[in-house]
């Protein structure tokens, strides 16, 4: 490996060259939220004298060690200056301004890291520049703590879709210095992180950072109301054993492991005592996020930009057996439809064969967080800009032998090239490594064809309320108008009880 340096907007930086790409890690995108910046929004970055080393990462965000884990026994260290992002370029110059792909990664806004993301595959086949990066998690980035502000100590909401706008603003102020091009700039992003690229297009300060979106397998509306984020951050403060009245002191001095932890244990709360609700998520402050996703997304006011979004064929079978997050038995089902108006169990129910039988009882669990927004967010987005829906089908033998079929995040595996990988290779010893390095270069390449034109190849047309074109990725890969119809009516067919 030989070395490069680039002089940014904030300074000079080393990064790491090699063959066909280079790396630069851990570059600060915002100050480190530290002392008295701690749960308030990120603040800009210091400009630097000399060199600094972009050769190794940082600090992932506070989480549970787990969510951390880079290798089979490597774990990412861990802490509060974690405001940091990665770039992975092509080392050959270019004439002209390269496309620019921008990931979140998922984790349920609780666990993960950029640095499981370089990009590098994605980055040496598509002639792109990959940029992941982190934001703060749990307690520090989707806890509300705002009602606990003082004159001498306020604190601020949105912190995680905070700093999500900050990496973008760093990506436009200093992309073209990576030989990127900030006037074509694609976020991209799965599960939590495809929810952030949902937010995004919400998000008004946001206008003009991003002129394309991928959101893959989005639990679209996990969106609190005021009330709701106020009701879970009382539950936190509970698990840190202290009152509102002592609660600026407590937040801003209690260890970070110990914020984290209770969090984590209010989150552990809310899950069981209301299946299928997840309140580490933005809030619909009214000011930095004026309105829930979809409800801005429906009437018109989300930011136009071209969309690929989509879902995973089974989704929830890989919750079933290890997160345990997602509703998956019949009377989870219940308990979940007892908050739309009556009759809506029956007719969801109805439009899936097999039900109550267990596996049709997970599908519809993964449908109801994942599809059904999905849904939502195909209707509404499709009539102010082009937008393009998928389902992601291909699973190698050896995952329908286990059970898990076309499961949560398997998309991530061809999207970052990873089937050439052990990762890979694990997933393919039954069999179908052939077809499954097709469809990574399937998925590739429309994923890279949609950063580039903001289109992605034919015959994949955009969907409408006319013609729901949607592509299921597969081997081999196929266009079919209004798939899986029955559900989607069933689905759009119900509603939400009113508050």
């Amino acid at each position: 490996m030989s070395s490069i340096e680039i002089v940014s907007a904030d300074g000079v930086v080393r990064g790491r060259a090699g063959r066909r790409i280079a790396r630069w890690r851990a570059l600060p995108y915002a100050a480190p939220p530290l002392g008295a910046l701690r749960l308030r929004a990120p603040q800009p970055v210091r400009p630097w004298s000399g060199v600094r080393s972009a050769t190794d990462f940082g600090f992932a965000a506070v989480q549970n060690p787990s969510g951390a884990r880079v290798g089979p026994r490597t774990w990412q260290p861990i802490g509060e200056d974690c405001l940091t992002l990665n770039v992975t370029a092509p080392v050959i110059p270019s004439p002209t301004p390269r496309p620019v792909m921008v990931f979140f990664h998922g984790g349920g806004y609780l666990l993960g890291t950029s640095s499981m993301y370089s990009g590098a595959r994605l980055a040496a086949r598509g002639d792109v520049i990959v940029v992941s990066v982190n934001y703060r998690l749990g307690a520090f980035g989707y806890v509300d703590f705002s009602e606990f502000s003082t004159a001498e100590r306020p604190f601020d909401s949105n912190l995680g879709l905070r700093d999500q706008v900050a990496a973008l603003e760093w990506v436009r102020r200093n992309i073209a210095a990576f030989g990127g091009d900030p006037d074509n700039v694609t976020i991209f992003g799965e599960s939590a992180g495809a929810h952030a690229v949902v937010s995004l297009l919400a998000t008004p300060s946001a206008a003009g950072l991003f002129h394309r979106a991928i959101a893959q397998s989005a639990p679209a509306d996990w969106t609190l109301t005021p009330d709701e984020a106020r009701l879970f951050a009382r539950r936190c403060l509970e698990r840190l054993g202290t009152t509102a009245a002592d609660a600026a002191t407590m937040l801003s001095t209690v260890p970070a492991k110990e914020l984290g932890r209770a969090g984590d244990r209010a989150l552990a709360r809310a899950l069981r005592e209301e299946p299928g609700s997840y309140p580490f998520a933005p809030v619909a402050d009214g000011d930095f996020l004026p309105d829930a996703p979809l409800d801005a997304i429906a009437a018109g006011r989300a930011h136009p930009v071209p969309l690929i979004i989509g879902t995973n064929r089974d989704e929830a079978t890989l919750f079933q057996r290890f997160a345990k997050s997602v509703p998956h038995t019949p009377e989870q089902l219940t308990s979940i439809f007892q908050r739309y108006e009556p009759g809506a169990e029956q007719v969801v129910t109805g439009s899936y064969r097999g039900y109550p039988a267990a596996r049709t009882a997970v599908r519809i669990g993964g449908d109801h967080l994942f599809l059904r927004p999905t849904l939502a967010v195909l209707e509404g987005h499709s009539r102010h800009a082009p937008t393009f829906a998928y389902r992601y089908d291909y699973a190698p033998r050896a995952l329908h032998l286990a059970g898990f079929g076309a499961t949560h995040a398997l998309d991530l595996v061809p999207v970052f090239g990873w089937v050439d990988g052990p990762v890979g290779r694990a997933m393919t010893a039954a069999g179908g490594r052939r077809a499954f390095l097709a469809v990574q270069d399937y998925i590739q390449d429309n994923w890279l064809s949609f950063a580039r034109t903001g289109q992605p190849l034919p015959p994949w047309t955009p969907y409408t309320a006319d013609r729901r074109t949607t592509c299921i990725i597969d081997h081999p890969p196929r266009v079919l108008v209004d798939p899986d119809s029955a559900r989607r009516t069933a689905w759009q067919g119900i509603r939400r009880c009113e508050a």
